[in-house]
């Protein structure tokens, strides 16, 4: 499989030393796969590639550092900490799965996707920030020291709580769907109701019926009444337990609770980006906690659940719940927000619609949250379709996972280089949108039929 992470210019933030620097962490990784694909020295090589990608990275985050502080830029700490995590957390787990394995393929893959998702990512967002190129959303964030000791007392908890050992994977998740996931919204105000705080927890929904459930002694694999009434309590003390141990010189009390749906849950990070999110693997599901600063609430969230109404909102959850999960699951893969958008008024009320804004967070998606069908376009910066569907192909987990091109290239050279990577189909964007969706929704006919 030939990959190569191609330097383009929407990369380069006008500072000679971090631009030549980037260029050369691309280079690594370039070199890291070729050495890959060699047998005879994929080990070594992958030891030494990964030894020297990692010297690089750490001098480049020091430099880098130095940089800002010289022009003192205000994003400084909030950069570091970025660095931080990264050198600290993400590449030391990646290296004990690297040594673990023996360098195995699939994680060497693994560690070359998430060095080069991070580096894409960090280069065309908070790197193109430093010079103003991409003005960084301004959001209050805790103190380093404060953020670590949150995450030691979340994991703390859980192992308190329900005797599982669990790991932190991000200290950015960025709301990305994972499984069957409960969405339960937690509003806590002073009581003269002029500051409020937010907190929002993601359970994966096996969690729950792996923790609460078989505390109840449920013996079902779905959730019901019971659970969710418990869970919502359970995950209540959570909260309350977590805000002691971070106390404040304002008494808060809980104003409001809410399940949300995923599109709900969607729009609080996009109205606001939490200060806190953190997402971990307790190892019987995932598990976010997730933070936001006080703010005015906004309508069209979610009926608040009262002690008059909670019964009837939990039915109404269950319901709309098994509604959403008789609907086949469709990620929808473009760099256009006006074709991501289109896309979902067009099939959202028969699929259940996810939206991707790059190869690389399709991946992402598709790792969280399998889909029944991927709508992928071809031309994309950095990593296009094809390049996509090579490495879901490449992988055992999702080489199965189909894949329709959805794309303005019609070429037949185009189509002829995918055609060994057996998408389930090639359509065109310029097609009338009810054709679109009668081919899609023929697709999902045939496999029923199966």
């Amino acid at each position: 499989m030939e990959i190569q992470f191609v330097w383009q210019k929407e990369f380069s933030i006008g500072v000679e030393s971090i631009d030549k620097e980037h260029q050369r962490l691309f280079k690594i990784i370039n070199k890291l796969y070729a050495f890959k694909e060699d047998e005879a020295t994929s080990q070594w090589a992958c030891q030494e590639g990964v030894k020297f990608f990692k010297g690089h990275a750490i001098k480049h985050f020091s430099d880098e550092e130095a940089y800002m502080a010289s022009i003192h830029y205000e994003g400084l700490e909030q950069h570091r900490r970025l660095h931080n995590g990264f050198r600290d957390h993400t590449l030391p787990t990646l290296e004990r799965e690297l040594e673990q394995t023996g360098y195995s393929p699939d994680a060497v893959e693994h560690f070359l996707g998430v060095c080069a998702g991070w580096l894409i990512g960090h280069t065309l967002t908070e790197d193109l920030a430093i010079t103003g190129k991409h003005p960084r959303k301004q959001t209050h964030l805790l103190p380093a020291d404060k953020l670590e000791a949150m995450k030691k007392a979340i994991i703390q908890l859980i192992f308190d709580m329900f005797h599982l050992e669990s790991h932190l994977i991000s200290d950015a998740y960025n709301g990305e769907k994972f499984g069957n996931g409960i969405y339960y919204r937690l509003i806590y105000g002073t009581r003269q109701n002029k500051e409020k705080q937010e907190v929002i927890l993601v359970f994966e929904e096996k969690l729950l019926i792996n923790t609460v459930g078989k505390i109840l002694g449920i013996q079902t694999n779905k959730l019901d009444n019971m659970l969710v009434h418990a869970a919502r309590y359970t995950a209540r003390q959570f909260v309350e337990q977590i805000m002691e141990q971070f106390p404040t010189d304002k008494e808060y009390e809980l104003k409001a609770e809410n399940l949300l749906s995923y599109e709900q849950f969607q729009k609080i990070f996009e109205k606001e980006s939490p200060h806190i999110k953190l997402l971990f693997d307790t190892g019987e599901g995932y598990f976010s906690y997730c933070a936001i600063a006080p703010h005015l609430l906004e309508g069209n969230i979610g009926t608040a659940i009262e002690t008059d109404n909670a019964i009837d909102e939990v039915k109404k959850f269950l319901q709309s719940r098994k509604t959403a999960a008789q609907k086949p699951k469709v990620l929808v893969v473009d760099d256009s927000i006006t074709m991501r958008q289109h896309m979902k008024e067009l099939l959202s009320k028969e699929y259940d619609v996810s939206l991707a804004e790059s190869g690389i967070a399709a991946i992402r998606t598709i790792t969280l949250n399998k889909p029944d069908l991927v709508l992928l376009d071809y031309e994309m910066p950095v990593c296009d379709g094809r390049q996509t569907l090579e490495m879901l192909r490449s992988d055992p987990a999702f080489e199965n996972v189909p894949v329709i091109f959805l794309t303005g290239r019609s070429d037949p050279e185009s189509v002829k280089k995918v055609r060994s990577l057996k998408p389930a189909g090639y359509l065109l964007k310029h097609l009338n949108p009810e054709e679109i969706k009668k081919n899609i929704d023929l697709y999902f006919q045939k496999k029923n039929a199966q």
